[in-house]
């Protein structure tokens, strides 16, 4: 389908262009939500009428979103989840978890604005994208932990090993493997009583 775009889409084109898209693209997501019209002789005319209020509006969404992307330089979020001892969740994190986070520490962001590369199925730390507007992508932490305790140690580690210049995916690793031993530690230590008990 033949569509004339309303604002500038990612991969597809910029304000005013007539692009050839998926009709299922076009029905589900462009044409309900306004991003753009259906190609024909009554809509250019049409556009060509607005073309002004068009500008306008994508200057303005624009603006908002540049002080949205200034204000979430940096960000980062903590999120606790259940998971078993090998780190592994019990079900995943959504772009719902994810947003309800960001608008908690007072970020306007919908969930359908949080791109995931993959499902996230993990505690640890991960880099999630947030398209503010499509000329505003930005990348933001997201850390996965099961208690707070946990997250708040995780966080303090790894500026620790920053500060001596170790590698910021280094530091995550080394962090991993000290909670690792930590948690073992503390089951050997918990049979080990269970056993004296027994005895």
């Amino acid at each position: 389908m033949e569509v004339i775009l309303l604002e500038r889409i990612e991969k597809i084109g910029k304000l005013g262009d007539v692009v050839k898209v998926k009709d299922g693209f076009a029905r589900n997501y462009l044409l309900p939500q306004n991003k753009a019209l259906r190609a024909n002789k009554e809509n250019l005319s049409v556009y060509e009428k607005e073309k002004e209020k068009y500008e306008k509006l994508n200057k303005e969404k624009l603006s908002a979103a540049e002080k949205i992307a200034k204000n979430m330089k940096n960000v980062s979020i903590n999120i606790i989840k259940q998971a078993s001892d090998s780190g592994q969740l019990y079900g995943s994190v959504s772009t719902r978890d994810i947003s309800d986070e960001l608008n908690n520490q007072g970020h306007q962001i919908e969930k359908k604005q949080i791109v995931l590369k993959s499902v996230i199925k993990n505690v640890g730390q991960h880099e999630v994208r947030v398209v503010i507007h499509p000329e505003h992508i930005i990348n933001i932490k997201v850390n996965i932990g099961r208690t707070l305790e946990e997250l708040t140690f995780k966080a303090e580690e790894i500026e620790n090993l920053k500060e001596t210049n170790i590698g910021e995916d280094d530091a995550e690793s080394s962090i991993d493997n000290t909670l690792k031993e930590t948690q073992e530690n503390e089951k050997a230590n918990l049979n080990k009583s269970n056993t004296e008990e027994n005895n």
